[in-house]
């Protein structure tokens, strides 16, 4: 945090690793337009100092000896209004790992160093532009792995669960300066909280809280993705499986039993739903050394998804090995899929949709025939509907923050046992007190230097 609070000029590289069209190197700081003047050669011969606000101008950077080292756009952006609050300066240079690294030097050379990870985001939490929730969201749409999490993620960033937030904190101020008032000048007769006006406000504010804490649920699964392994015997259909939900052959398909050796993993969204999918191989009793490695494999991921899909032929009759392997699903969320339908009587196929629980679906995966339900139970599985996932409200993602509003409403629970074994007023207000502190530490009002420092070393640079 020391960094933050002096006058030095940070620059870092914004743009990703690797080769492309364009590579931005990025300065903020109350001398970045100096250090530009010291880089950047304008042909009309004009300094960056002099530009105006939200202005971008052509020229080239030269190093220190002088040389060109590129030829560049430069955007000048003057403070209070950019990402930082500070003086931010771009060059956008053309990309390629050589030439964006000689950039940063010549800048490096000419007075600024370089960031640390997440520090124009921490300058822009200092300098009060944003609050910590709203800076961790940033990383959060940087990583987003779908455009519902990019629309949560947006929504945070713009201060939706900011808002959510400071509502809580407004209800417990009121009630905090209304009881300190009555404590502190019982001369001037305030008027007092009544108990029964007490009692509304906390659970008032725990049903906010509850519901918050609610959206956290699908929070996770769309931050985070589900782990979901595609398991069964061999040949059953699950490669043809992940192929179909991929719409690409990823996995290797063939009538050999056993093709499949080793996990073979990919994301998909289905319904704004990231899907961590992982194809096993065949779980079967063999001799063939590196088949069984494969089947210890899929017994691990088992062990560790969030989802599994289990498959079976219906085509053949149900072997030991697959009552024996079906103890491995115990506890496991499992939506069990009765695959290649296509190869049964039609007669066979309804009395098989008319005798399915909820958690079973019939399928034909070469013909795609309930493939579309499959996806839709997928979904439902992991955050109950599509419409959770779709609602405009904002969600709670961040760790974080769940762990920290589980111990509001637990400062909010013992205010209210305070208040039943009738503890004074000033008792109450300990505890509503703490919840305060607690819900404040999640916008980084009350949190210590060192745990903010900490959030923002896991941003990437140059942002």
């Amino acid at each position: 945090m020391n960094n933050v609070l002096n006058d030095d000029v940070i620059a870092a590289i914004s743009t990703p690793v690797g080769t492309g069209g364009i590579g931005i190197v990025r300065m903020s700081g109350a001398d970045a337009l100096k250090v530009a003047d010291r880089v950047f050669v304008s042909p009309s011969g004009k300094t960056a100092a002099s530009f105006a606000s939200h202005t971008v101008h052509y020229g080239h950077v030269v190093g220190k000896d002088g040389k060109i080292i590129d030829e560049v756009m430069l955007t000048v952006m003057r403070a209070p209004k950019t990402y930082t609050r500070e003086d931010i300066v771009e060059i956008n240079c053309h990309g390629g790992n050589v030439v964006v690294g000689m950039v940063l030097q010549a800048v490096i050379d000419a007075g600024a160093r370089l960031a640390d990870p997440g520090e124009f985001t921490q300058r822009a939490f200092v300098n009060g532009r944003i609050d910590l929730s709203q800076a961790e969201a940033v990383m959060d749409v940087i990583d987003a792995k779908t455009e519902a999490g990019v629309s949560y993620s947006l929504n945070q960033l713009s201060g939706g669960l900011s808002k959510k937030y400071q509502g809580i904190d407004e209800e417990l101020l009121h009630l905090l300066t209304y009881i300190d008032a009555a404590l502190d000048y019982p001369e001037y007769d305030v008027e007092e909280v009544t108990e029964k006006e007490l009692d509304q406000d906390i659970h008032h504010m725990m049903d906010e809280i509850d519901t918050l804490l609610q959206s956290a649920k699908v929070g996770k699964v769309v931050r985070d993705g589900i782990d979901t392994v595609i398991l069964g015997e061999p040949n059953v259909g699950k490669s043809s499986l992940m192929n179909k939900l991929l719409r690409e052959d990823k996995a290797l398909v063939t009538n050999i039993p056993g093709t499949t050796r080793d996990t073979i993993e990919d994301y998909i969204n289905i319904g704004g739903v990231p899907f961590h999918i992982i194809d096993t191989a065949g779980i079967r009793e063999t001799d063939d050394v590196i088949e069984k490695m494969g089947v210890e494999r899929a017994k691990q991921m088992v062990s560790q998804a969030e989802l599994v899909l289990y498959i079976e032929d219906v085509s053949r009759e149900t072997s030991e090995d697959d009552k024996q392997w079906r103890s491995l699903l115990a506890g496991k969320k499992v939506l069990h899929i009765y695959n290649k339908v296509d190869l049964i009587d039609k007669s066979d196929q309804e009395t098989m949709k008319d005798r399915l629980d909820t958690n079973q679906i019939v399928l034909s995966v070469k013909n795609e025939e309930g493939l579309q339900a499959l996806k839709q139970k997928m979904v439902e599985l992991a955050v109950g509907s599509e419409s959770a996932v779709r609602k405009a409200d904002p969600i709670v993602s961040n760790v974080r923050h769940i762990s920290l509003l589980k111990q509001v409403r637990r400062n909010l629970e013992n205010a209210l046992e305070s208040m039943t074994i009738g503890m004074s007023v000033d008792i109450i207000a300990i505890d509503l007190k703490d919840a305060l502190d607690n819900l404040r530490k999640i916008t980084g009002q009350s949190l210590g230097d060192d745990i903010i420092d900490q959030i923002f070393a896991q941003f990437c640079l140059g942002k």
